[in-house]
């Protein structure tokens, strides 16, 4: 089985490297690490696990195992991935926490 490293990096300026076997997601992983990172139906429906690649491609270095239905298209081809679904395919960083998901949708309540 191979692993992969996997750099988590939120704003405040923290990263985390951690090992990420092939046959598990960045979230399992990190879970397993004692890292809590934000997500909620573990589905790919919600989306409150995004995080967003930031060097490569994101068909190069991570792989979800279904159709991420949370996010569309223009955010895929953007590197954004779903960390409840992402498994890693190379060594890469990864920018994580809350924020990253306000990334994609504007706030109504501003």
């Amino acid at each position: 089985m191979t692993n992969h490293d996997a750099t988590l990096e939120w704003p405040d300026g923290r990263s985390r490297t951690i090992e990420v076997r092939e046959d598990e997601t960045i979230l399992e992983a990190a879970e397993r690490n004692d890292i809590g990172l934000p997500f909620g139906c573990r589905t790919g429906a919600c989306g409150t696990c995004t995080g967003r690649l930031l060097e490569g491609a994101a068909d190069d270095a991570l792989a979800h195992r279904r159709r991420p239905r949370a996010l569309k298209d223009r955010h895929l081809a953007d590197g954004y991935v779903l960390l409840c679904l992402a498994s890693p395919r190379a060594d890469c960083r990864i920018a994580v926490g809350s924020s990253v998901h306000t990334e994609l949708v504007d706030n109504p309540w501003k």
